[in-house]
């Protein structure tokens, strides 16, 4: 149970520039130290120490200028800002009744904090540390938000309080002063506890996109909202390298990073696996928290705002890169959770699928994902589908529409109806529904994928197979009943060249003239929507 919790505020209103350098530096130092605490175990009796648990705070390690208030004045210092957290710790152990062994009181008041209440504890390497003793096991939390740190304390419901658990300060408020000076602000230059602070190109912040495979319609999105002092993370500067697959338009921006090494990396060990099932789910994961990892170790402390595609999300949440920052979700498809409830109802419809169960990710994962979607500024997204789980917070964008470089002409090959399947033979992209509907109507199918679900799968309908681009030349409509679909690509091309589309709603498709939506896994709706499609002489 929830023994004891602190809240307090990373940003202050109205800092001026150089201030809110240091506020940017405060959060960065917090971020940091906080990973080292977050998840500690305090066993019954040992005691927790600060200093012990969060180790020296030096450039080398990654931090940076913070406010530290030394001398009552406040200074820019290498990990400064470390006392919020120190502060937070202190009054949590005090609300849960924890022994303190060690603390000592600032020597000056700053306005709003902990110790305007006489409950702060100041922290400085190597002597000057906050120790407290818990009577029980017990677990550390520590969390960041966009604008908030947060330390909460896990334990029993039983758990003993020492004596003095009302926490009375050792060090009244009222007998502190307030800061004489901030080095940030103030003009006494000729102080001896002046530091000068030298901002360089550290800006007040900006926003740092974060992104991989690329899609049309993010990369119109980002080139829109992203401005010149931003900086741009891609796996490759695809534009430049004559890769399609990354093609991002870098030039946005003013710094764009790419990551080679990593992406050849991935791309020689994903030729290796087979292009669908459980061990390509697998590397993809792997592969996607290295190159959030890779991207977070690089993220300048100066962004405050972030833009990131969803694969990414777990691996920054987990890794404590997002506290204090806003962060907008580049969705290319359902949450984890929602994909693997929809995936299971397939499952049971269809039990004897080889693929349809074969893989769900780890739960962990599964919650990272989760909550950092909650604390999502926005969720960016063309997908319908997608966009009806989010309400308000959702950014629809348009489907981006492919070039017309031909009108499809009625009729396959020797002028017989048929439709075509634009995917592999697969239970999540709809093939037993599609299966079943063109063996009760008698209907060709044209297949242009590769068959996944065993031998035999297509006994009993007329098939004959083409490339995709080959088919939709001449094909009567393009039909896809997935259960899961992120980008329907080939669906759209189908309909800028005036190819009827039938379609489940897991496609992410708002139904227009041309393309029909039905409910994914409803067999009877496809028959009434292939039905409707005949009728109007398209097979004829």
């Amino acid at each position: 149970m929830l023994l004891a919790e602190s809240v307090s505020l990373l940003w202050r209103a109205g800092d001026a520039a150089a201030e809110r350098v240091l506020t940017m530096g405060k959060v960065q130092n917090l971020r940091l130290a906080a990973r080292r605490i977050d998840g500690v175990l305090v066993p019954a009796g040992a005691t927790f120490s600060f200093w012990k648990q969060v180790g020296r705070a030096t450039r080398r390690a990654g931090y940076v200028d913070g406010r530290e208030l030394r001398e009552g004045c406040v200074i820019p210092s290498i990990g400064g800002g470390l006392c919020q957290l120190s502060n937070a710790l202190y009054d949590a152990a005090l609300r849960a009744g924890f022994e303190i062994v060690e603390r000592h009181a600032h020597s000056a008041v700053v306005a709003g904090s902990l110790a305007a209440v006489g409950r702060d504890a100041t922290v400085f390497w190597n002597y000057i540390d906050l120790r407290f003793r818990p009577a029980s096991d017990v677990r550390v939390e520590v969390s960041i938000e966009a604008d908030s740190l947060a330390v909460r304390f896990w334990g029993s419901a039983d758990a003993p309080k020492a004596a003095d658990a009302a926490g009375a300060p050792t060090a009244s408020s009222a007998l502190r002063p307030v800061p004489t000076g901030d080095c940030a602000s103030c003009a006494a230059d000729g102080c001896f506890r002046h530091v000068a602070l030298h901002t360089g190109a550290i800006s007040l912040g900006r926003r740092g996109f974060l992104l991989d495979g690329y899609w049309p319609e993010f990369d119109a999105y980002v080139s829109e909202v992203a401005e010149r002092r931003d900086v741009m993370f891609v796996p490759l500067r695809g534009r430049r390298r004559g890769n399609a697959r990354y093609g991002w338009n870098t030039q946005a921006v003013d710094v764009a990073r790419e990551a080679p090494l990593l992406t050849l990396t991935r791309s020689l060990q994903s030729r290796r696996v087979a292009g669908h099932g459980a061990a390509r789910q697998r590397l993809l994961l792997a592969w996607a928290r290295r190159l959030a990892d890779d991207y977070a170790r690089r993220l300048p402390y100066d962004v405050t705002e972030i833009v990131v595609m969803q694969h990414l999300l777990p691996a920054l949440w987990t890794g404590g890169h997002l506290g204090g920052r806003t962060y907008d979700v580049l969705m290319t498809g359902l949450p984890m959770r929602a994909l693997q409830a929809r995936l299971d109802d397939a499952a049971a419809l269809h039990p004897a699928s080889p693929t349809l169960a074969d893989f769900r990710a780890d739960a962990d994962l599964v919650e990272a994902e989760e909550r950092a979607l909650a604390g999502a500024r926005s969720i960016v997204t063309p997908h319908a589908a997608v966009a009806a789980l989010f309400g308000s917070r959702v950014v629809l964008l348009p489907w981006a529409t492919p070039a017309i470089d031909a009108i499809a002409a009625p009729g396959f090959g020797t002028g017989e109806p048929a439709l075509v399947f634009p995917a592999s033979t697969l239970g999540r992209t709809g093939a037993y529904e599609l299966r079943d509907v063109a063996r009760a109507l008698g209907t060709q199918v044209v297949l242009t994928g590769r068959d996944l679900e065993g031998a035999g799968f297509w006994d009993g309908v007329r098939v004959a197979r083409a490339p995709f681009d080959a088919a939709l030349g001449s094909a009567s409509a393009v039909v896809l009943p997935a259960f899961v679909e992120n980008q329907p690509r080939r669906l759209l091309q189908a309909a800028s060249r005036g190819v009827p589309v039938i379609a489940s709603d897991a496609c992410g498709l708002t139904p227009r003239p041309g393309i029909s939506v039905v409910p994914a896994g409803d067999v009877d709706a496809l028959r009434r929507s292939i039905e409707a499609l005949a009728r109007t002489g398209v097979f004829a």
